[in-house]
């Protein structure tokens, strides 16, 4: 792993931000969109974000990287860390840490981390067959 920057990745993860950040304020209120493409694309977000400071290889073991770190997140609801910690509703790390278990968001990190996987694939494939 080296440090480098990518524009390509950081514009990609701002993209990805606003998404996240509509769909966190403005669309709150669509149940599908709330509760489980914000799942989907967080995953998504935390990889073009590593990827925009840092050359990383083997980029299979950074998705089955991210997909344990969201589920070990994940699992700390389950378990109320948030709550344990001491930090109160509403502040960003409740939020980031989130206060409610569910499998379905597994499920959604574990659709993000496969179209991540796809979409590599699908690269390889077309600078190979170029």
């Amino acid at each position: 792993m080296k440090f480098r920057f990518s524009i390509k990745y950081f514009a990609t993860t701002a993209l990805l931000f606003l998404i996240e950040v509509l769909i966190a304020t403005k669309l709150n209120h669509v149940f599908f969109v709330r509760a489980f493409l914000g799942d989907v694309f967080v995953v998504m977000l935390i990889y073009v974000f590593l990827l925009s400071f840092f050359e990383i290889k083997n980029k299979n073991v950074l998705i089955l990287g991210i997909f344990a770190f969201a589920c070990l997140i994940e699992f700390s609801q389950y378990f109320k860390i948030a709550e344990k910690l001491g930090f109160e509703k509403g502040s960003i790390m409740y939020i980031v840490l989130g206060n409610s278990f569910s499998w379905m968001d597994i499920l959604c990190y574990a659709t993000g981390c496969l179209l991540v996987f796809m979409e590599k694939i699908n690269l390889q494939k077309k600078l190979i067959f170029q």
